[in-house]
């Protein structure tokens, strides 16, 4: 088994493992608290140490179900790093009087939401809080205010982004002392924006690693049937083939570690061989030349 080792992930910032586990699909996997428990220290004594949530993922039932286990064995808590993120507003019956899902950025609800994810997980503080997404309506000084607030009463230690684009790093970034530590953004052979836009090279310049979700694009690459989708496809295929890897999600996490800004991918799947195959791709290194494969293969075209 491959050996993961812990990177700081930003100057000033915490340390992470290579790998994140995702936790945003746990209503899903139909898991006891003690089976919770165990998945934890499993993927824990393989390396992976960070824990991605979000106080809304599984319309803010999977921090509750992940604080059922974590509570089984409390001494866990002080062998991982637990990111969440809040900023979405979402409808429905929990919310009757909303019309539509919606962003707030604001002191009130940020605050509200810490407490709130430390309560369903069962905690005392966050190591990483997250905005989720770009709030059009947010005030940089009014958030920046929130997190030292935060800091100082020991509810947050470290604090990042998600999903932004760099001018709206920046600009957070330029109301705080402290280091932003991340930007969790999604990167995969299907969708690969932030190579283009900037948002890599800001952080490759900040020496800050961005956090990568989806990083097999909610399986369109396995089951896509549209043509971008089997060029991709096909060409994973064949780089498999070429690198020895057991499966194409293995090509896909080294294409994404391949870039140079150092991206931790997260890994979505609660069964553990899934995980055992993410951690082995760590041993597989692709030539520029097989990562510009599946780039070529995902636009269509060979480079300009």
């Amino acid at each position: 088994m491959t050996t993961i080792k812990k990177v700081q992930i930003a100057p000033q910032g915490p340390e992470f493992s290579e790998l994140v586990q995702g936790y945003w699909r746990l209503g899903d996997w139909n898991m006891t608290p003690q089976q919770r428990l165990t998945f934890l220290k499993q993927h824990v004594e393989l390396g992976i140490t960070t824990v991605d949530h979000a106080d809304i993922y599984g319309y803010y039932q999977c921090e509750q179900l992940f604080g059922e286990g974590l509570a089984l064995d409390k001494s866990m808590r002080d062998q991982i790093e637990i990111v969440s993120k809040c900023d979405i507003k979402l409808c429905g019956d929990k919310n009757p009087d909303w019309k539509i899902n919606h962003y707030n950025t604001s002191h009130s609800h940020i605050v509200e939401s810490v407490n709130n994810s430390l309560k369903r997980l069962q905690v005392e503080n966050l190591d990483v809080l997250l905005i989720h997404r770009p709030d059009a309506l947010m005030d940089a000084d009014e958030v920046a205010d929130t997190f030292n607030q935060l800091k100082q009463a020991g509810k947050v230690k470290h604090f990042g982004v998600s999903n932004f684009t760099p001018r709206q790093f920046e600009l957070l970034q330029s109301r705080l002392d402290a280091p932003l530590v991340t930007n969790q953004v999604e990167i995969n052979p299907l969708n690969f924006d932030v190579v283009d836009d900037g948002t890599l090279d800001l952080l490759q310049q900040l020496r800050v690693k961005p956090m990568a979700w989806s990083c097999l694009a909610g399986g369109d690459i396995f089951n896509g049937l549209e043509e971008k989708h089997v060029r991709v496809r096909e060409e994973l295929e064949a780089i498999a083939k070429e690198v020895g890897a057991k499966s194409i999600d293995q090509v896909i996490y080294a294409w994404v570690r391949r870039l140079p800004s150092n991206p931790l991918p997260i890994i979505g799947s609660g069964k553990i061989e899934r995980v055992k195959a993410a951690i082995d791709a760590l041993s597989i290194d692709l030539s520029r030349e097989q990562w510009f494969r599946v780039w070529c293969a995902s636009k269509g075209h060979g480079v300009p």
